[in-house]
């Protein structure tokens, strides 16, 4: 589940070895501000998207709690082979997912944000296993990364009861 530098993929969507060398992955960095009330359960992440020699670009992103549960029901839809948005918020960069007749899935990530660049991939042969793998970081990064603060009011935050820092 790690990557060779101990980072966490919340996504990882490669063609199959020996192809086009497409790939669009999530990596989590750690924490935004452990130990901080208001920001110890956002993530800061990067969205990286390599084609093959001619393009690494990665954006930057702050996860919330809650983009971890749309990433999970955006994950539902892509199984059942339906059109998916992520991150659609206008905060962040966006990620867009459109199931393909051949079986394969086109990624989009605008990053409308900041430099209003939009960066298409095509990931013509993905492995049928893809979408449980896609379960699988998801469950790691939560189990990794739980969250340890509670929201009591609107503004009001405490720390969890089992929270140990």
């Amino acid at each position: 589940m790690h990557s060779e530098d101990g980072v966490i993929h919340l996504i990882r969507l490669a063609d199959r070895p020996g192809t086009s060398g497409h790939s669009v992955s999530v990596r989590v960095l750690g924490r935004s501000r452990p130990g901080i009330l208001t920001g110890h359960d956002l993530l800061d992440c990067e969205i990286v998207i390599v084609a093959e020699e001619s393009l690494n670009a990665s954006f930057a992103v702050t996860l919330f709690p809650e983009d971890l549960e749309d990433w999970e029901e955006t994950l539902a839809g892509l199984e059942a082979r339906r059109f998916g948005t992520w991150l659609d918020s206008g905060r962040t960069p966006s990620m867009r997912f459109k199931s393909q007749e051949s079986g394969g899935l086109l990624v989009s990530v605008h990053d409308g944000p900041s430099t209003g660049v939009t960066v298409t991939l095509p990931l013509s042969v993905l492995p049928p296993t893809w979408a449980a793998e896609q379960r699988d970081l998801l469950t790691r990064v939560r189990e990794v990364y739980p969250r340890e603060v509670v929201e009591t009011s609107p503004g009001t935050y405490e720390w969890r009861r089992n929270h140990h820092s």
